[in-house]
């Protein structure tokens, strides 16, 4: 049972990356998915999660607009498209999953680092200026 993030890598200021976030050993349609960052200094934060449907998905503000997160259930993955990249988005980038209560709403999750059980490793993600 893991979880491999991959697609990480350096950009330019205004480019794009695609992260890909890959189950494994479990079926991921039945759990959220979240899209973490920890940039250095900082603490890990939350920046977009997902139902497992896919129908419900919440952005922190600061990707909003230029980030959108998708799953595709039936090759057990998980993307996050980043586009127009800034150096703020430096960081290591981390996919995690957690079982999906009833009445799963995004937003009220993705901050909750604890709620997530299963982790990825990471993947270092570096946005030139």
């Amino acid at each position: 049972v893991q979880l491999q993030a991959s697609g990480g890598g350096l950009a330019q200021s205004g480019g794009s990356l695609r992260l890909s976030c890959a189950a494994s050993g479990f079926n991921v349609r039945f759990y959220a998915i979240g899209w973490f960052r920890q940039a250095p200094g900082k603490e890990r934060e939350g920046i977009s999660c997902i139902s497992g449907s896919g129908s419900n998905v919440s952005y922190v503000d600061s990707v909003k607009g230029r980030f959108t997160s998708t799953r595709d259930n039936a090759k057990n993955t998980a993307h996050l498209q980043m586009n127009n990249l800034k150096p703020d988005d430096t960081a290591t980038y981390y996919c995690a999953v957690a079982p999906e209560p009833e009445g799963f709403h995004p937003s009220m999750y993705c901050q909750q680092l604890g709620f997530f059980g299963l982790w990825g490793q990471g993947t270092q993600v570096t946005v030139s200026s």
